[in-house]
């Protein structure tokens, strides 16, 4: 952390602060945070993603699943029950707010059809920021078919 403009002392301008404690937004801030949520998620029984250390999953008949995301936790299972049951052993660890049911995560949308079990993830908001940012939003779409040899399947 550099030092604060009226805090900057002649001949030490080079120095830098020490932080005794993490602050918020600053890239050292989710380190602290991440090693208390990490050792409760393992001390409920919870696996770390081995791909993705933010990642944590309970493999039983109904699956949970639990995604961090910096400060912000997102988690899915078939059966709400176990969704309640997670987050109000959380509530208890930690300090939360709940958001209820999730409308976006990532900056992908978020559509559910419960009477089906689907559930569709939109980049929509994505792709029209990316066409705006190369000023190709009045570009006409094209269809492209796939090559004959290619075969689709459900699978």
């Amino acid at each position: 952390m550099k030092q604060p403009e009226n805090y900057i002392q002649q001949g030490q301008e080079n120095k830098l602060c020490l932080l005794n404690k993490s602050l918020y937004r600053l890239k050292q801030y989710p380190s602290p945070l991440y090693k208390q949520f990490d050792s409760f998620m393992i001390k409920t029984r919870y696996n770390r993603c081995e791909y993705d250390g933010c990642v944590y999953f309970k493999q039983n008949d109904d699956p949970t699943y639990l995604m961090l995301y910096v400060d912000d936790v997102t988690i899915a299972a078939r059966n709400k029950v176990h969704v309640q049951k997670l987050k109000a052993q959380l509530k208890k660890e930690v300090d939360m707010k709940d958001l209820g049911e999730a409308k976006k995560i990532l900056d992908m949308r978020i559509t559910r059809n419960r009477g089906s079990g689907k559930l569709w993830l939109s980049q929509e908001n994505y792709v029209l920021k990316v066409l705006e940012r190369f000023n190709m939003t009045e570009a006409r779409p094209v269809t492209i078919s796939l090559a004959s040899h290619f075969k689709l399947s459900s699978k």
